[in-house]
């Protein structure tokens, strides 16, 4: 394996091609139908970043040089699980593909899609707890079971996992980027705290892969393989890519939870100006009328600040 053959070394892998490309022609099929219809889409670099991120980079460690080498190298492997888990997952998901189908649909799809989003199912399947757990625990099952050994010996399970890994960092961006319909919003707040937590247990990972026993042993000493690092250096940089390299590609993600933190916020402010501002007007505007009833016994003047009496913001503002 040389910097050459990085760039020239590829292989037919069938799951991935074929996966990609109905994934992709789906994709660009709905896109035009909504476009048809009128329908807002979001934007281009959207679209663009569903194809790149998502189908080019999912296409390339498959049939490119990571594939090639997944089955002979442990830290070409880990590299692949990590892209497919974190950056194509978010790629796919960043590219709003709900929106999209959605926006293709008539109403009568739209309605059935909707019931679908908001079932049990998907609410619970988009709890934030859920979609961490499974991010942070499928790692771990994968390189410490005879789950690991089992994708490199057979070509089936490697193929079903690596889609699985998609599968799994999909509903985990989906879930926590909030930019297609989901069943209920959660504060980016929650985000942002969860996303600590798993660079936490990235480190963690990635020292106890380093530190730990040689993974699937028997089966690199029968690749017999008399090039490249030894199985230990090997699987040391395996560690180093799970753990130094995860917590740089959460880095974007990060960013994009904290501007979408900033945007809720500005929403929530833009809404409570608003709401106080009606209020405010309908308090005067008895006062501004010419022809406003005096007041009389049975109706006392009301006393104290003028939210104090609205029936809406009495409650969030009473005095103690």
């Amino acid at each position: 394996m040389t910097v050459g053959s990085l760039l020239t070394s590829w292989r037919w892998d069938t799951s991935t091609v074929v996966i990609t490309a109905v994934i992709g022609a789906g994709y660009l099929l709905a896109w035009t139908a909504a476009r048809r219809k009128g329908v807002e889409l979001p934007v281009r670099g959207r679209a663009i970043c569903f194809g790149v991120v998502g189908l080019a980079l999912w296409l390339y460690t498959g049939v490119g040089a990571l594939g090639v080498y997944s089955d002979t190298l442990f830290w070409v492997r880990a590299l692949q699980t990590l892209l497919l888990l974190y950056l194509v997952s978010f790629g796919l998901a960043a590219g709003t593909p709900l929106t999209v189908l959605r926006g293709a649909l008539g109403d009568t799809g739209r309605a059935r899609m909707d019931r679908i989003l908001n079932s049990r199912l998907v609410t619970g399947l988009t709890f934030p707890l859920v979609p961490s757990a499974a991010m942070l625990l499928t790692p771990w099952l994968l390189y410490f079971s005879p789950w690991y050994e089992a994708v490199l010996r057979n070509g089936v399970i490697d193929a079903v996992t690596r889609i699985a890994l998609v599968g799994i960092g999909f509903l985990y961006f989906y879930s926590r980027l909030q930019a297609d319909p989901v069943p209920r919003r959660y504060s980016q707040a929650v985000s942002l705290l969860i996303t600590v937590v798993e660079s936490l247990a990235d480190g963690i990972l990635g020292i106890v892969v380093w530190l730990g026993p040689i993974l699937a042993a028997g089966y690199y000493a029968e690749v017999g393989r008399t090039w490249g690092p030894s199985q230990r250096m090997d699987q040391t940089a395996g560690a180093g890519i799970l753990w130094l390299l995860g917590d740089v590609l959460g880095i974007p993600f990060a960013l994009m939870l904290m501007r979408a933190w900033s945007d809720d916020e500005k929403r929530k402010a833009a809404q409570v100006d608003a709401e106080l501002d009606a209020v405010a007007a309908q308090a005067q505007a008895p006062a501004n009328r010419t022809d406003a009833p005096a007041h009389t016994a049975d109706a006392p003047p009301s006393t104290g600040l003028w939210w104090e009496n609205d029936p809406q913001l009495s409650q969030r503002f009473r005095r103690r």
